[in-house]
């Protein structure tokens, strides 16, 4: 896909907009919304954006910067996912403290919200401990939201603990969605003020594109990503009002900004923000340096949204209303799965494979197809049809011999719970990498994986987790089929 984004414009003036916004309190708590590492869907979504843009942000302003990072209680208890690494919400955090101070950036502590007394949450504060991580507990706010006196109160963020800070910039950032970032950063405004710190809050959202149309199609990605939580860009009508200028905000902060306003004015006396698109700091649209591109990406992403929330329908993750918001996306923008290629010559292979689950990659202009065979999971065998492509390895050349491949299949056998008919990508690679050091040709096909970064792939069954985790790892965008290969 052709890079339609310029990276290192927006990590410029991107910290010129952060920093302008510091300039105006003495500390300044800014909300990170979306994915703080490994943000795939806006890399998919603008080619050219990096996965870890917002860390390598962070890096440059490290010497200001330190981060309070969210989890839900109720998010432990049940054990939440993160879909894209198949871990918990609480492996994630511990995952983002160890990544961030491995950048070089202070982690400052972590703040358990809606604390009820779950036991689960109370062992993760314990497990903390060995991360040298102090640990808070934050409640359900009193009078929430409609009794602003309660809630700006003694009894409402004055009854959370005060998180002792030392920056100017606090990054308030989260493993995912409804961790309770705002109240947090709420609470410390409250609590700055009573000890005459003059502090301010700012959101830092990647999506919506407040200064992209309404209908454009990377904004109406991002509506297909949420279709789960029900999110639906519209107008900013306060900002149309105050300013006489159309931005794009989503409904859930047109609805929450008249109390988010009083409650500002209420700590600091005013506030800053006539609308919701005041209150954010993002720069992303000034950054898209081909337009069209950005349209057939954003595209391509939501027919990929609507084939995964298929595939989450089928697993019972979701509940038919989801994949059925996001067809209605795609009727807006006149798309199908038609427009997705890889679906075609997938379904080609398994019928000339009689019926056997297949699956297609795209490399370059070229789509190459595999299936399931005596050894390999379909997956497997697309990807290493894929690397003989793009290294122009001779096909009849075997990368990972049979005698290699059966014992391993033979062993998987010996101690899974369950017969296995085949090797999956993650067992393949391992396969490759040993036969690396004495097979010069898969020594090659090792060092060519990077190559199918951005690649598009589909298969024509459901795709097993760990499968579909790996070819995420490696930036290769999947979709599947919601037939279950029982083989």
């Amino acid at each position: 896909m052709k890079r339609c984004f310029d990276a290192r414009k927006y990590l410029k003036i991107q910290k010129k907009k952060i920093n302008e916004r510091i300039q105006m309190y003495d500390k300044l708590y800014l909300e990170f919304g979306g994915k703080l590492v490994d943000d795939q869907h806006a890399a998919r979504t603008l080619p050219g954006y990096l996965p870890d843009l917002k860390i390598q942000l962070l890096q440059e302003l490290k010497d200001q910067a330190e981060v309070i990072l969210c989890i839900n209680a109720d998010a432990i208890e049940k054990a939440k996912i993160r879909a894209d690494h198949m871990i918990t919400y609480e492996m994630e955090v511990i995952r983002l403290i160890e990544f961030l101070r491995a950048k070089g950036i202070e982690v400052n502590s972590v703040v358990i919200t809606l604390f009820n007394g779950q036991k689960k949450a109370e062992d993760f504060a314990r497990k903390l401990q060995d991360y040298k991580i102090q640990t808070y507990f934050h409640s359900f706010t009193k009078g929430y939201p409609t009794d602003v006196d309660t809630i700006v109160s003694d009894e409402g963020y004055g009854a959370n603990s005060f998180i002792r800070t030392t920056k100017p910039l606090v990054v308030v950032a989260a493993p995912g969605p409804g961790s309770g970032k705002l109240a947090t950063a709420l609470s410390q405004l409250y609590h700055e003020s009573k000890h005459g710190t003059k502090a301010g809050y700012a959101k830092f959202e990647t999506f919506p594109v407040w200064d992209l149309p309404l209908k454009h199609p990377v904004n109406i990605a991002y509506e297909a990503a949420t279709a789960d939580l029900g999110d639906k860009n519209m107008i900013d009508y306060f900002h149309l009002e105050k300013y006489g200028k159309s931005a794009v905000n989503y409904n859930r902060d047109l609805e929450t900004f008249p109390v988010l306003k009083e409650i500002l004015t209420r700590i600091s006396g005013k506030s800053a923000y006539n609308s919701p698109t005041d209150m954010g700091v993002n720069v992303i649209g000034q950054c898209i340096t081909d337009d069209k591109a950005v349209n057939r990406a954003a595209k391509d992403e939501i027919i990929r949204r609507y084939l995964r929330a298929l595939t989450d329908l089928k697993k019972g993750i979701v509940d038919k209303t989801v994949p059925e918001r996001i067809k209605l996306l795609m009727n807006e923008l006149d798309i199908s799965e038609a427009d997705r290629p890889v679906i075609k010559y997938a379904n080609e292979k398994r019928l000339k494979a009689g019926n056997l689950p297949s699956a297609c990659l795209q490399v370059g202009k070229k789509y190459v197809v595999g299936r399931k065979t005596d050894y390999l999971s379909p997956i497997s065998s697309t990807f290493i049809n894929a690397i003989k492509t793009i290294t122009k390895i001779p096909d009849e050349v075997d990368l990972i011999a049979p005698s290699i491949l059966k014992p391993i299949l033979d062993i998987k056998n010996k101690t899974s719970n369950f017969a296995a008919s085949h090797l999956g990508l993650g067992e393949v690679l391992i396969a490759l990498s040993i036969c690396s050091a004495t097979n010069p040709a898969a020594k090659t096909a090792l060092e060519s994986i990077d190559k199918l970064n951005g690649a598009e792939f589909h298969a024509t069954h459901l795709i097993p987790d760990e499968e579909l985790v790996i070819l995420s790892n490696l930036g290769i965008n999947a979709t599947s089929g919601t037939e279950i290969d029982l083989g």
